[in-house]
């Protein structure tokens, strides 16, 4: 493989690390059918999108990317919540001029399950000089009432891509636009801390500098140290964001006149300018699978791809 296109690839898994760490707070669950050996990793990879079948394998290379962070936290004013695993599978490909066009599981790239924030709406809110909310605070000795989980979502698509900056450590590698919901009771169905207006902005970068390793494999996933596929693992590398400045609560409590908006935010010191948050993930762990020489397969490249990806499912 060319070493400009190696350079390439290796820019875009580091970014993608990133954009794949940063998305959500909960835990992941990765559905999708089960693909044999290699390809495992990456079972809701959209290879069918319209992008990645018309990749060529010239001029534009197709990879399947899946990425996920074991743990960390996020602190957004007063407040510090801890990070589950998350599960972000998405298409790439690369272009001539050395950005990167993505796609996205007709799922959603994101898969992820609430996180419990500690200290529940207690922690939260109470104890308040709102009187309404006084109210509230002291029917919380209930812990299903008390509890409250938080999921952070996707609200926009990713940018400012930078691939070098994948490679290196202390550089903004992408900005993701997200939102936090939370959940409890009394919050009702539409409480966030951000918008899709107005979201939180993550601009993710390398710390510590990941371990890489390659293995190849065959189009049905099996073992081949000689085989047309390829697999790239960057593990271990520790990601921070001290740069985001977080909106304040909204649509908690509908129809109680933003009075528990105002209670989550004095609490929780809300909204928080940039320098006051900071977000930690440990241990990320990426996978990147495409052609080990995708111009072999051209012009079929992504084709080529999908019906690899097809052939190892189970």
């Amino acid at each position: 493989m060319p070493l400009a296109s190696s350079r390439r690839r290796l820019a875009t898994l580091s970014a993608l690390t990133a954009l794949g760490a940063f998305a959500s707070i909960g835990t992941a669950t990765a559905t999708g059918p089960q693909l044999n050996g290699s390809w495992a990793p990456s079972n809701r990879c959209p290879v069918d999108a319209a992008g990645m079948l018309a990749s060529d394998g010239l001029d534009t290379s197709p990879q399947c990317v899946v990425s996920y962070s074991l743990s960390g936290s996020i602190k957004m004013g007063n407040t510090t919540v801890p990070t589950g695993s998350t599960n972000l599978q998405i298409g790439v490909v690369q272009n001539p001029d050395g950005t990167s066009t993505v796609a996205a599981p007709a799922g959603g790239a994101l898969i992820a399950a609430p996180a419990t924030v500690p200290g529940g709406l207690l922690g939260l809110m109470c104890p308040s000089d709102i009187p309404f909310i006084s109210d509230i605070c002291r029917q919380l000795t209930d812990a299903k009432l008390n509890k409250i989980t938080a999921t952070m979502e996707s609200v926009g698509t990713p940018s400012d891509f930078d691939q070098i900056a994948g490679v290196l450590t202390d550089k903004p590698i992408v900005s993701i636009p997200v939102r936090i919901r939370l959940e409890n009771p009394f919050l009702g169905g539409n409480c966030y801390i951000g918008t899709k207006a107005n979201p939180i902005i993550l601009r993710p970068s390398n710390l510590t500098s990941p371990d890489f390793g390659v293995e190849r494999f065959n189009g049905d996933g099996s073992p081949n140290e000689e085989g047309d596929m390829s697999r790239l693992n960057i593990l271990g590398s520790t990601q921070i964001d001290k740069t985001f400045a977080v909106p304040g609560a909204s649509g908690c409590g509908l129809g109680w006149f933003g009075l528990i908006d105002a209670a989550v935010n004095l609490k929780t010191g809300l909204p928080s300018a940039a320098g006051r948050n900071s977000l930690t993930l440990n241990n990320t762990q990426t996978h990147l699978t495409g052609l080990f020489a995708p111009g072999l397969a051209a012009p079929d490249a992504g084709r080529t791809l999908s019906r690899n990806w097809h052939s190892a499912v189970r």
